[in-house]
């Protein structure tokens, strides 16, 4: 392992930070090409849907297991091997003859995503001193938030002029570059320990992980009534039980649940769980209510919703510096009351309400976003002693991606019954008018859930303290 008092930083952060920019930009850029994937392939909206789903479905398997890969290989291994997975299912995309070649290309994409983000996050933790670890996130923040934010503008203006297999043949170049640079500069700054595996803990974090995603992901698609979401959703919590206890008994966790026993890193678990749900669920709310309500095309949603993405990007360095100087209280609580608010105005939308307006308040909360996303994620990992930094990033990364399949399907099942209810006292609810003001009704009703959920995080949020880990205590002691 490297001496990491001498290891130079800016380097290793460009390599991370391109390789991360293409597999968050990625992530988005399908949104808006679905509809054509359709006609090309002849296959159907809940067909086309895999490629969303299969992609948050292998993150979400995979992030657990990256907490053992990590002290398994160095972290040059691991960039190098997600990166050239990465490239290798774009390639596989972008020259599918047929779709099941294309969904197999988008899940070996999403094998390198799963493991490139928390690897990420702690290399971070790794080779900046605490102090400096708010600036450092806040960067990471930048192209988490800004790629996946311009994404439905680049795949919006990309369907409408070229092929849908630009946005794969866009990407390929930055993948190269990213294991290129990587191979260059990348040094190891953890420790290869070489635990026991548990091969029973991956087994039941895969069918735990992996049900509930698609339980959920599912619900929102097809109802809750369906047999098939029923049983994915009760086996996969079976599943979770069985891991967490095998955890809590093991020596040597696959992943270490015992990170919850530090209070700051078990309030923000909870706290970005909860907010992630309205982040991903707004997301898809909004381009819904813009194309079917206002009636603009997908490129103009992408283009409305560009200017939050932006600044939600460009705050999140500055959230980081600002968290180093004063801590988090001072960052997420204001974030959350405006999260809250925006999420309020929300409910009231319909179709007389202005562009410039709904540019407004999706830009006041990806302002409360930035506030509290990465300054809490720092708040929790760095209570952490340094052993669990793996485990710590693993598990929030986890969280995030289940807490986006929950809330979407949640938002979306509430949307779909406040449309039926809505269209149920319709005089005439095929008429094109009472389908959308019936569609304008679903989705109020979603975030009026959303603010509830926003409100609960406030009142986590006043709570949160800054932590010190136990080797801060020992020096400052």
């Amino acid at each position: 392992m490297s001496n990491l008092n001498n290891i130079k930083r800016g380097p290793i952060m460009f390599a991370l930070i391109i390789g991360l920019f293409v597999a968050a930009l990625n992530e988005t850029l399908m949104g808006n090409a679905l509809p054509e994937l359709m006609k090309s392939f002849e296959v159907s909206a809940a067909t086309v849907q895999w490629l969303s789903t299969a992609f948050m479905l292998v993150v979400g398997v995979l992030v657990p297991v990256t907490a053992i890969l990590q002290q398994w290989f160095t972290t040059r291994k691991i960039f190098l091997s997600a990166m050239s997975l990465f490239f290798v299912g774009t390639v596989i995309a972008a020259v599918s003859p047929t779709f099941s070649v294309l969904l197999i290309g988008r899940i070996i994409q999403a094998i390198g995503t799963g493991m490139l983000l928390p690897l990420v996050m702690n290399v971070i933790m790794a080779i900046y001193p605490p102090e400096k670890r708010g600036g450092a996130m806040g960067t990471l923040g930048l192209v988490v938030m800004f790629a996946p934010a311009i994404g439905p503008t680049v795949s919006g203006l990309i369907v409408d002029g070229l092929s849908w297999r630009w946005l794969f043949y866009l990407v390929i170049p930055f993948a190269l570059l990213s294991v290129m640079i990587g191979a260059a500069v990348l040094k190891n700054v953890s420790e290869v320990t070489k635990p026991r595996v548990d091969f029973l803990s991956i087994v039941l974090s895969t069918i735990g992980f992996g049900g509930i995603v698609y339980g959920f992901s599912s619900a929102g698609e097809h109802g809750w009534s369906e047999p098939a979401v029923i049983w994915t959703i009760t086996a996969g919590s079976v599943a979770l039980l069985l891991f967490v206890w095998r955890q809590l008994v093991l020596e040597q966790p696959v992943m270490d649940l015992r990170a919850f026993k530090y209070p700051t890193f078990a309030l923000v678990a909870v706290l970005l769980f909860v907010l992630m749900m309205t982040f991903f669920s707004s997301a898809i709310m909004l381009p819904m209510f813009m194309q079917g309500v206002l009636m603009v095309t997908a490129f103009k949603s992408g283009l409305i919703l560009l200017p939050g993405g932006i600044i939600n990007g460009f705050m999140a360095p500055v959230s980081g510096k600002l968290f180093d100087k004063f801590g988090p209280r001072v960052l997420v609580i204001p974030g959350l009351v405006i999260a809250v608010i925006s999420l309020w105005q929300f409910t009231r939308f319909d179709e007389t309400t202005s562009t410039g307006f709904l540019v407004t308040i999706h830009i006041a909360l990806m302002i409360g976003i930035a506030l509290v996303m990465m300054p809490a994620q720092t708040a929790g990992l760095n209570q952490l002693p340094n052993h669990l930094h793996p485990h710590g990033t693993a598990i929030l990364n986890t969280l995030q991606q289940v807490s986006g399949a929950i809330g979407t399907a949640l938002y979306i099942s509430i949307m779909s019954s406040g449309q039926k209810q809505y269209l149920s006292g319709a005089s005439n609810p095929q008429a094109p008018e009472e389908m959308a003001n019936g569609l304008a009704f679903g989705i109020n009703n979603a975030f009026w859930f959303g603010v509830i959920i926003a409100l609960v995080a406030l009142v986590l949020s006043l709570f949160l303290r800054k932590g010190k880990s136990p080797e801060q205590e020992q020096s400052a002691g």
